[in-house]
């Protein structure tokens, strides 16, 4: 064995990875990139996917798309210019030959690959310009000693710069060492595991890092293999257990019991142009009664594109308001939060509520006034960004939090907010939370990243809303979509031209928008263009916003800026370019742009060719679908789950193993289990320790 004996017999989890050879200090530091510092941490670093190595195929056996090991002598090896120049090297067993191709090599890799020397390489094969190929495949000079091929799967693991797939499987290598020994602590009772996954924790790692040659290749690339399964039961577990402790811990802190104001109420209701959908009142009431509580309301509101939970969460500011406390608004746009900002202003200022306003964009002066009038307690509601949650920001008494489009902030930009509860001299109380989202978060997605949350939907529309008619329309036929811009326009309806890209840069994005809207401004006569994209000014935004929104502009063409907030009744037509960049929850709410008053609307959405298998299925989704919570369960079966909550990029709910899309059917027994008088509260506490200890968690705020 590689290592030094453990008298101790210390848990995996107290040993330190520097007591591995050949990891030092900067070897470490490399490692607590991948959130591993423990030997447990590097054992429960699982492997992304597998390769067979354990076999050579004749080179007759090749065929496209598969990944294979393959051995052969070197027939030809030469320097070729085509489109690309490349090394090209003729390879032969008694079966048949293949083409190994180079685009980057060295003079000593060619001389070494010299016609007459024998190797053995792994890589994927394709259909090449001169038939089956292999690109940039892993060579090994074969000698007279030929070395046996692996006698196990080879594990592919997540990396991070400054680490390679062999030293990660030679460190993981020593790691089993001391698994063989009996290190790892059992959490889970085996009476509480499903009879098919009841079998030891280390022999499930040690058959994840080391699968023998004869498993099912198939089954692992699909996550389904028992010891999979059992792993990834243990880590929906141990989200699920931390979420409920998060709602333990919540449910101990006070929070402002806002007793309901009858008479302002009355006052709201009889002034509203319209009759709330039951669906509205039924949230509302379920909203009410929580904040008549004195713990901290933790609820999240779904609604689909349109449904009215700007409504319901004005009633629920009025209630905060009506008992004498503050309410903060917070949106991650301006345009967004302006949108906001109207509507409650429409809404409650002519009931002698002040509004006040904060973003990041305002002026010195504007700014400190507005930061005094929340300080003092003046203005009872408060609309804006993320400018509401940074220091120098004070509330007089805050006990009410509405965060609309949750996911689009940090877990510490929402607490930081929260933190900004009521003092007045009082002891510091919590503020309640009403968290927002019109992207609707699917069943399975909810019972595990929103444990910790109340859930009320708003699932129904308010009458009058007109179907949106979606077609799918190649890019070369873009003058035929101008045209019927044009059509669109002559009879007086207003339209949406969204540019998309694939790059992340706004300047990219804002140059693309700009080119295209002088494209239409030229080609479509006597139709109004105006531009709107993430890298202007938010004043000039504003006043294009209100000249479309007054009639002034007949074609707004933007960016996905307006993919939330903007309501235009007259708007009927959205044409969306390169839809096939775009995840189906954005587009679906880029379409709810449309749709908005009583005359029929329609959604372009503008594909570039070829368009992939996935971009088709995507496609398809959104014009069989108009129902949010449909298209969101087809967002998550196509996607996965970070993209769905915005945290692809963040690195939180990351699951290691589990999927929650594939091992929705393990929840119901996680509940269970996480019932189960049987799990006591150290092997609970060491669940969450084992799973999430330096993993940041989604749902904290």
């Amino acid at each position: 064995m590689n290592r030094p004996r453990n008298p101790s017999q210390k848990p995996l989890a107290e040993i330190p990875v520097t007591a591995l050879k050949g990891v030092g200090a900067k070897l470490a530091e490399t490692l607590a990139k991948l959130h591993i510092s423990s030997l447990q941490d590097l054992l429960f670093h699982l492997p992304a996917r597998y390769q067979d190595r354990t076999r050579v195929i004749p080179l007759a056996g090749l065929r496209p798309g598969m990944d294979a090991v393959i051995e052969g002598e070197v027939r030809a090896a030469d320097v070729v210019f085509g489109r690309r120049r490349s090394l090209a090297v003729r390879l032969q067993d008694a079966t048949g030959s293949v083409t190994l191709r180079f685009f980057h090599f060295t003079a000593a890799q060619k001389s070494r690959l010299a016609p007459g020397t024998r190797v053995r390489c792994y890589g994927e094969a394709r259909r090449g310009s001169a038939g089956v190929e292999l690109y940039h495949p892993e060579t090994e000079i074969l000698g007279e000693d030929v070395s046996p091929t692996a006698d196990t799967l080879t594990p592919i693991y997540p990396l991070t710069e400054g680490l390679g797939q062999g030293r990660l499987r030679a460190l993981i290598g020593q790691g089993l060492d001391w698994l063989a020994d009996g290190h790892v602590t059992e959490l889970l009772p085996a009476e509480l595991l499903p009879k098919k996954l009841q079998m030891p924790l280390a022999g499930a790692l040690m058959y994840l890092h080391q699968p023998p040659a004869a498993a099912d290749l198939a089954q692992l690339g699909e996550g389904q293999h028992p010891a999979q399964q059992r792993l990834a039961l243990e880590e929906l577990l141990a989200h699920h257990l931390s979420l409920l402790e998060l709602r333990r811990t919540a449910a101990r802190v006070a929070a402002p019991a806002l007793a309901p104001n009858a008479a302002l109420e009355q006052d709201f209701n009889a002034r509203l142009p319209f009759t709330p959908t039951n669906a509205q009142q039924r949230v509302g009431e379920e909203i009410a009664e929580d904040l008549a509580g004195s713990r901290p309301m933790m609820r999240l509101l779904q609604g689909d594109v349109g449904a009215g939970k700007t409504l319901v969460a004005a009633r629920a500011a009025l209630q905060a308001i009506g008992a004498g406390f503050q309410c903060a608004v917070m949106a991650p746009t301006e345009i967004l939060a302006e949108q906001h900002r109207i509507n409650f202003c429409g809404w409650l200022e002519p009931l002698g509520i002040t509004v006040a306003w904060l973003t990041g964009s305002m002026k010195a002066a504007e700014r400190r006034a507005q930061l005094e009038a929340i300080h003092s307690g003046e203005a009872q509601l408060v609309v804006g960004t993320h400018a509401l949650f940074q220091e120098g920001v004070e509330f007089h008494r805050l006990a009410l939090v509405i965060i609309d489009e949750q996911h689009r902030f940090g877990v510490r930009q929402r607490l930081q907010l929260r933190e900004k509860g009521a003092s007045n001299g009082e002891v510091r109380t919590q503020p309640h939370q009403l968290i927002m989202t019109a992207t609707p978060i699917p069943r399975t997605l909810a019972m595990s990243a929103f444990a910790d949350l109340d859930c009320s939907v708003i699932d129904e529309l308010p009458p009058g809303r007109q179907p949106i008619n979606t077609v799918a329309i190649s890019n070369e036929r873009r003058y035929d979509v101008m045209a019927r811009v044009q059509g669109a326009v002559r009879e007086g309806r207003q339209a949406y031209w969204v540019c998309t890209l694939i790059e992340e840069s706004e300047t990219l994005q804002a140059q693309a928008a700009e080119s295209t809207a002088e494209e239409l401004a030229d080609t479509l006569d006597g139709v109004r263009v105006a531009l709107v994209h993430g890298r202007m000014k938010p004043d000039a935004k504003d006043l294009v916003m209100k000249a479309f929104k007054a009639g002034e502009v007949d074609l707004l063409v933007a960016t996905t800026v307006i993919e939330v907030g903007v309501d235009v009744p007259n708007a009927s037509l959205m044409i969306i370019e390169n839809p096939e960049r775009l995840g189906l929850a954005q587009l679906h709410q880029l379409r709810g742009r449309v749709g908005r008053g009583s005359i029929a609307s329609h959604c372009v959405l503008m594909y570039s060719t070829p368009l992939s298998a996935n971009g088709r299925a995507r496609l398809q989704a959104l014009r069989s679908h108009a129902d949010g919570f449909a298209i969101a369960e087809e967002d998550l079966r196509l996607r996965g789950p970070g993209e769905i909550l915005g945290t692809r990029q963040t690195g939180e709910i990351q699951h290691r193993i589990a999927d929650l899309q594939r091992d929705a059917h393990l929840l119901p027994q996680v509940q269970k289990i996480a019932a189960a008088p049987q799990l006591d509260p150290d092997s609970r506490a060491g669940l969450i320790r084992r799973w999430l200890h330096n993993k940041p968690r989604f749902a904290e705020a």
